[in-house]
């Protein structure tokens, strides 16, 4: 049998499979809301997605932490709570945040 070439491509793959993502794990922490328009503000939602309810509109500059983010469709959702207000919590656009 020829099992021992086949261990160190296994190993291989599960580093690789279950290894986590550098971009996600360096996302987390605090950012704040940037690059929206003058007269917008960034909408924070109850869910990953424009098809959720919008709980409140962020201003340019709001403090947040991201707990956790994912890709719905073509955007990547992060789960937030206002840095001033934890209890505030929902989903915003990645495109919208910048690390602090």
């Amino acid at each position: 049998m020829r099992i021992f070439p086949l261990v160190p491509l296994v190993a291989l793959f599960l580093g690789v499979a279950f290894s986590p993502d550098p971009a996600l794990a360096s996302s987390l922490g605090k950012h704040e809301v940037y690059g929206v328009a003058e007269d917008d503000m960034l909408k924070l939602r109850a869910g990953p997605g424009t098809g959720y309810s919008v709980i409140v509109g962020l201003p340019n500059g709001t403090v947040l932490r991201v707990h956790s983010c994912e890709r719905t469709g073509a955007t990547r959702w992060c789960k937030v709570s206002l840095d001033r207000a934890r209890g505030l919590k929902g989903y915003v656009s990645w495109a919208y945040l910048r690390k602090i």
